[in-house]
């Protein structure tokens, strides 16, 4: 029967050497830990997913998931889903643009899936698929990058990680509403890829909790 003294030290010595190997493998651990928490939180949220469905179904016309053409890590596009909150016609006249406070173009009805973030619940598919991460700069469209990149020449760091449902931007200021105001999300964002370690990656889905019901457009 091994001391107590002994347990201790072995029960220490592991969980040494799994940080050690957690922080050593950052880029591994942190795909592991997505596609455990993608399933699981996905597991959590598909009756309220159905709810917000059913109320889609019933407020307008049209899909109730919503899909989008994104960039990925390394620019590599791919589809991000969304309930849709918006109007199928939202776009049709001035294309791509940002979601401005209190839009015009969303259902009544969801205005709550928007300010709850609850519509993004469907991205948890995009997570395990491996196009996004939890924790990450939100993605942006090909057309709008177009755009920012005459006035953000260093916005292509943000693609040498993959996009996530949250982030540090979103944390401190909600999303981008101009280009003129994108400045403060890029600078956070290049903020959170240069020091990525698990304490900002836990802090970052602590504050997330307290964002759920946010009125900044997004």
């Amino acid at each position: 029967m091994p001391e107590p003294v002994t347990i201790l030290g072995l029960g220490g010595g592991m969980i040494s050497m799994i940080v050690y190997l957690a922080r050593r493998y950052f880029e591994m651990a942190k795909e592991v830990l997505d596609i455990l928490l993608g399933v699981i939180l996905l597991g959590v949220g598909v009756p309220f997913m159905g709810m917000c469905a059913a109320i889609i179904w019933l407020s307008s016309p049209g899909p109730v998931i919503f899909k989008q053409v994104r960039l990925g890590k390394d620019g590599k596009r791919f589809w991000m889903y969304k309930l849709r909150t918006m109007r199928l016609e939202a776009e049709k006249e001035k294309g791509a643009t940002w979601a401005q406070k209190d839009d015009p173009r969303v259902i009544p009805a969801c205005r709550w899936m928007r300010r709850s973030h609850i519509d993004e619940l469907p991205q948890l598919v995009n997570v395990i698929k491996g196009d996004m991460s939890i924790v990450g700069p939100r993605p942006e469209r090909p057309e709008i990058i177009s755009k920012l990149q005459r006035d953000y020449p260093n916005i292509n760091a943000r693609l040498s990680v993959k996009p996530g449902i949250t982030g540090l931007a979103q944390i401190r200021g909600g999303y981008d509403t101009s280009i003129k105001n994108f400045r403060r999300k890029l600078d956070a964002d290049l903020e959170y890829i240069g020091s990525r370690r698990w304490s900002l990656e836990f802090w970052i889905l602590a504050k997330t909790v307290t964002k759920l019901n946010d009125n900044k457009a997004h």
